[in-house]
């Protein structure tokens, strides 16, 4: 990530962002979507890791998300370390009309707190709107999960785009909120160092004329 030090730049700065939760339960077409605005229908379990950057404007500068997306399978669960290793943003998916993959949450926001920094903006989502008839979690489930977290949420369909956007921007938004405020603060507390500097006392070394190393020595103030 590119350094905040001189905010007169314009200034690129690279969060990573994960995707976790089940197989199946369309992290690679959220993924698609956002990133190049495709659907695959017929699409496989991903197998390892890939990723995406995708480039955003947030207050006149240019953001890049590098999104991580791997298998949900226990199988895969050794590249768990090294995935999450520097993630500033996570997005827990689960599908709407698959109960079981809404109770795994718990597993995979524990996994995501044991490998990365705990805070990590999370976002649960709750893909699969589309599947509305077969719907077996509820939006209020959904809401009440992520409060309890203090997680953001959202629900999406990868298949119609719907709240696709936004659930990815809604993490980069903050993530750059967050380094943003801390950027502020930094800023000022170099700014009172120096008016400290410059307004404080001097300490000085002082001692008799001609005094030699054997003489007496005291620090004092002026």
């Amino acid at each position: 990530m590119t350094s905040f030090e001189d905010e007169e730049q314009t200034q690129d700065y690279l969060f990573k962002i994960v995707l976790i939760g089940d197989s199946a339960v369309g992290k690679s077409n959220l993924l698609a979507r956002f990133a190049r605005d495709e659907f695959y229908p017929n699409s496989k379990s991903t197998i390892g890791v890939e990723f995406q950057t995708q480039k955003m404007d947030i207050e006149g500068k240019e953001v890049k998300a590098q999104i991580w997306d791997t298998a949900g399978q226990e199988r895969f669960r050794a590249v768990t370390s090294a995935y999450y290793r520097g993630a500033v943003g996570a997005l827990v998916v689960y599908d709407i009309s698959r109960r079981q993959t809404f109770d795994s949450i718990g597993r995979w926001l524990n996994e995501l707190h044991t490998h990365s920094d705990m805070n990590v903006v999370t976002i649960l989502v709750g893909n699969k709107t589309d599947l509305k008839d077969a719907r077996e979690v509820s939006t209020d489930e959904g809401k009440a999960l992520a409060e309890a977290h203090a997680l953001f949420f959202m629900e999406t369909s990868a298949l119609d785009s719907s709240n696709v956007k936004s659930a990815f921007e809604t993490v980069v938004k903050e993530i750059y909120s967050i380094l943003s405020r801390k950027v502020m603060i930094s800023q000022e507390q170099r700014k009172q160092e120096s008016a400290s500097l410059v307004n404080g006392k001097r300490v000085i070394l002082q001692g008799e004329a001609g005094e030699t190393g054997g003489g007496s020595r005291s620090w004092c103030c002026s």
